[in-house]
């Protein structure tokens, strides 16, 4: 007797569809009635995202996503009214509009007219034409919100991360990547500073300041003291805090990934301050910071050695510098040095010889390098990835 695969119960068929891509989920509907229903299965679409154009009218899209258990949505383009999706998936999860350039306040406030209790996540990145007015729809209405996404928003100020901190105390994750009119009064809304007015984001674990240029030291200070849950910060590109600031962040035990990359005013001696202090980092990111040396790898490997990813592309390091710091990096996996141009064979040899739990590391741009120190980076046990420009040495690859 043989077995066809139309045989299968359909919970079977379900199982095998939840493997295939989203093209191929669509595809496999098409060929039979039982293929049609077993892919309708809710288990099947589970985390799936739909990316849709939003132009004309079609009344069978958001019955259909709904069918399949569908409540993550990309919009592509924007066409149509917002209020369309909210209205066509009332149990929507989450809601992306990155890159909508033609949405304004006024389309979202048109969509946002009552609560949505079941939307944990918004992207509005680059959303352009977003204002404060937004914000204060989002914190009336979208009260769970766990993660936020306002790279990009250049019209957003210190008024709408108030509204932020008044309304969405369950926020998880914060972007405010180039936020240029954000200071550090918005900031000490989001840390709770300002309880009079809203009780703050206290909840906060990611926080992106990247390129938020009004910052200085007191966002730190305002951040170490009201949002002791932080685990993730990146501060990468903010010109305006400096050494001193270190010192605020230094004993933040939750903090596990620091971003300090082209932070221009950070030097060997912020290091100092965050390695003197009870950080337990798992990632850190120097990267292009001009004024970090040889002295930070010594500080590193005194107060920070438990550091799983360290990042000193550009970096003023030396042969020396590894050497002081590479004896008690022994959980170090990443290690990114590319265009540190002091860097010679000898400081690859003391890479190889202490830092063997070594996964991946970034040589990219180190002119002083040769086929000699590669050679013994190869020959790392663990090594997986090894960035020499643009293109990659993987483990087939690796010199024998």
């Amino acid at each position: 007797m043989e077995t066809h695969i139309s045989c299968l119960f359909p919970e079977i068929l379900a199982m095998i569809f939840s493997y295939l891509d989203v093209r191929d989920k669509g595809r496999v509907a098409q060929v039979c009635t039982p293929w049609r229903d077993a892919s309708y299965h809710k288990s099947v679409w589970r985390g799936v995202e739909a990316k849709l154009h939003l132009r004309r009218a079609n009344p069978s899209l958001f019955p259909s996503l709904q069918a399949r258990g569908i409540r993550r949505v990309q919009i592509l383009s924007l066409r149509r009214s917002l209020s369309y999706v909210i209205q066509g998936m009332p149990n929507i999860e989450s809601l992306n509009l990155s890159g909508c350039y033609n949405l304004t306040d006024n389309g979202l406030g048109h969509a946002f007219v009552q609560e949505i209790p079941s939307l944990r996540v918004l992207n509005l990145s680059l959303c352009k034409q977003i204002t404060d007015s937004s914000l204060g729809r989002i914190a009336q209405y979208l009260k769970n919100l766990e993660v936020l996404e306002l790279g990009g928003c250049s019209n957003i100020t210190n008024t709408g991360l108030l509204l932020i901190a008044w309304g969405l105390h369950r926020l998880k994750s914060l972007n405010l990547r180039s936020c240029r009119h954000v200071s550090d009064v918005g900031i000490g809304h989001l840390a709770g500073m300002t309880r009079s007015a809203a009780e703050g984001c206290l909840s906060l674990e990611y926080l992106t300041l990247q390129d938020c240029q009004k910052l200085t030291d007191l966002s730190l200070k305002h951040i170490s003291k009201g949002l002791s849950k932080l685990k993730v910060l990146n501060l990468s590109f903010c010109g305006g805090i400096s050494d001193a600031g270190m010192i605020h962040l230094s004993h933040m035990t939750s903090l596990w990934s620091l971003n300090l990359r082209s932070c221009d005013n950070i030097s060997d001696t912020g290091i100092m301050h965050l390695a003197m202090g009870t950080l337990r980092l798992s990632g850190l990111d120097m990267s292009f910071c001009d004024k970090i040396g040889d002295q930070s790898l010594a500080y590193i490997a005194q107060g920070l050695y438990q550091l799983k990813s360290l990042s000193l592309c550009s970096c003023h390091i030396s042969d020396d510098g590894i050497n002081r710091m590479v004896r008690q990096m022994h959980e170090l996996r990443t290690l990114n040095i590319g265009q540190c141009v002091r860097i010679t064979d000898k400081g690859l040899e003391l890479i190889a010889d202490h830092l063997t739990q070594l996964t991946g590391i970034d040589l990219y741009g180190c002119t002083k390098i040769t086929k000699r120190g590669l050679e013994r980076i190869t020959q790392l046990p663990c090594l997986k990835v090894l960035n020499l420009g643009l293109w990659q040495m993987t483990e087939s690859e690796k010199v024998r």
